[in-house]
This record gives C-alpha cells, structure tokens and sequence, in this order.
C-alpha cells in the first residue's frame, strides 16, 4: 500500500455530520458575488463566505454538529443490529454498509467496477486487513458503478440498484433488507454553471442528492444512516467532466440537503423546496462522512492536501495514491465516528 501521510486536527472536524449555513429562505440563498470567491475548505471556511454562502461543516458557519439532529444519529445507531435476508433481527444475519455512486466513488470504496478483489489501499482493502473491524456480521458492499452519475440515481426505478441488488449484494448472499448504512458520494457529469448562477449545477445537485435519499428508502426499508461525501480536488482536471469550481461547490449541495433534513425536523415543514421532504419517516438520517476537498497542494488546517500524483492521467480519477487518502479517511471515520463505531468495529453493540 502507498505510504501517505494525512494529520488529523479532529475525527469531528475532518468528518463532521452536517454542514450547512442557516437559512431563512425557502431554498439555499443565491449567493452574491464578491471579493470573497477564494475556495477555502469547508471545515476551514466556518466565519467566512465563499460568494456570500456561509462556509463551516455545521449550521451558522460552526463546525458542531446540532445537538437534536446528533441524538437522533446516535438513535439510529441504537437500531443497527443484524438482520436476516427478511429484515428481521436474527443472532446469525448480518449488518450492510454499502456505497452507492460514481466511478470515483467505486474506486475509492474498493475497485473500478467490483466488490471483490478490492485494491489494497482502498477502504473496503484497509478495512478488510484491520482486526479491529467487526468480521463477524458487518458486510461491507461496493454498490457504487463507473459513469453513473446523480441522474442516473434519483429514480428508485433506475437500473443501478437493480445492478446493485442482482450483481453486487448477491455475491456476498445478503438482500436489500440487510442494507443500514450507505456512505453516498455523487456528482453531476459535465456540469456547466458555477455558482452563484440561480441555475448552478450545485443546485441541481441538491435536488437530486435529495430524490437519491428517497430512492434509497423505497430499495432499503431497513436503512438507518447515509453519510455523505463529496468531490475531492478537481483542479488537476484535463477535460470538462468535473474540474474546479464545480468539485469544490459540491460540498454545498451536501450541505444544503443535511441543512434541509435539519431545517425540517425543527420546523416541522418543508422549509427547503429543493431538497424535498427529508422526514425521518421519507428518509434515512442523512450526515457528513468525511469531507475530502482540499485545494490542492494548500493545506487544510488538518493537513490534508492533493497533489497530483493522487490522480490519474485524467485529473479526474484517483490513482493509487489518491484511493489511498480517500480509504484512510473513510477508515478513520468509521472506527472513531460516535455514531458509526458501536457497528463497525469488532465487540461492540449499539
């Protein structure tokens, strides 16, 4: 496995669980532009803007998660236990953590276009060779396929989770009942206006992270978690299928629709119309998993960068080097993660 080094400034800060900045509008305000059009992580953003949208992780520029959307995470964690092919709670079933999305995303999880044989240095290839994960019942599932894009998610009659439940959870002899948790990074292919632009494929985005939400619930009545991710760096890109600014604005699609699930459970309401209805009971609890941009080679204030040896001839596509540091994130998330390591690691119980 390459050697990488990637410091932690915090398990939270790198991989917080909502992010977004409070709104009072029905849908995520149109930013303004201004001097402020530098892109700065997200976790590192909190009092700034980035074209007049709050930065930070979290509501109001904060990189804390909101203590009622937090107990309720720790609440699902409470129900993930294993279940047999029926749904049902059984001694002997098991727990799945599935990915779902894009090419990068399956490379990053475990291989190309698989889920068996996964390169060493990705997460299903780190988490494979740690003892301290839980072997017994968890089963780890790559669901993500190479040129599926959000579009190509937000039906729950799309063909990927057909491909999903025939191809992938099959090969493991697990059912789309067993499936709890779902870490999703998606993007849209191609984008073509940034923001502030009211039509910015950040927006769309969104919408369709959203309608994904609610597609899962229809395939995974059992699905208790989805931890979100976004694009990594996108600078290095040599063709127009997701280069800078668009990798970066994806971080406020996935914060706008954790900010409209938290929005809702305190209003009651719909309070943001782009994402849709994001109950408890139309959908998953929705989080941040870790949030893996940085702008190249300036460093994070946790020290994570990307240079470009992380990509491949494309700039697009990660190399080894680059699956590694997406595998090490999503590692580290899972075994130190309140909500997420009582499940993932060996001998515990939620």
């Amino acid at each position: 496995m390459p050697k990488i080094t990637v410091v932690f400034f915090s398990a939270f800060l790198l991989c917080g669980l909502v992010a977004c900045s409070s709104r009072a509008t029905t849908e995520p305000g149109i930013g303004v532009p201004t001097t402020d059009s530098v892109k700065v992580a997200l976790n590192d953003l909190t009092s700034g803007n980035y074209l007049g949208l709050r930065g930070g992780l979290y509501p109001n520029g904060s990189d804390v998660e909101p203590s009622a959307h937090a107990a309720e995470g720790m609440r699902r964690a409470a129900l993930i236990r294993p279940l047999d092919a029926y749904g049902s709670p059984s001694s002997g079933g098991k727990i799945v953590l599935l990915s779902i999305g894009m090419s990068n995303t399956s490379q990053e999880f475990c291989a190309v276009n698989g889920t068996t044989n996964c390169f060493p240095e990705t997460f299903m290839g780190d988490a494979a060779a740690d003892v301290a994960v839980n072997h017994t019942n968890l089963v780890i599932v790559n669901g993500a396929q190479g040129g599926e894009d959000a579009s190509d998610w937000n039906s729950p009659t799309a063909q990927t989770y057909n491909v999903v439940r025939d191809q992938r959870l099959t090969q493991f002899g697990v059912t789309e009942k067993q499936v709890q948790v779902v870490w999703l990074k998606e993007a849209d292919a191609n984008p073509t206006k940034s923001l502030p632009d009211p039509a910015a494929d950040a927006y769309v985005l969104e919408t369709r992270l959203g309608d994904i939400v609610r597609a899962m619930r229809v395939h995974y009545p059992n699905l208790r978690q989805v931890f979100l991710g976004t694009r990594t760096y996108g600078g290095y890109s040599t063709g127009r299928l997701n280069p800078e600014p668009f990798a970066y604005e994806t971080g406020f699609a996935v914060k706008w629709v954790i900010q409209a699930q938290i929005d809702q459970a305190q209003s009651g309401r719909i309070v943001d119309t782009r994402a849709g209805n994001l109950d408890y009971t139309s959908a998953p609890w929705i989080a941040w998993g870790p949030y893996a941009w940085a702008n190249g080679t300036t460093a994070r204030s946790d020290g994570l960068t990307w240079l470009r040896d992380d990509f491949g001839p494309d700039g697009t596509h990660p190399s080894a080097l680059g699956r590694a540091k997406v595998g090490t994130l999503l590692l580290t998330f899972f075994k130190t993660s309140t909500f997420t390591r009582c499940w993932f690691l060996a001998g515990r119980s939620c």
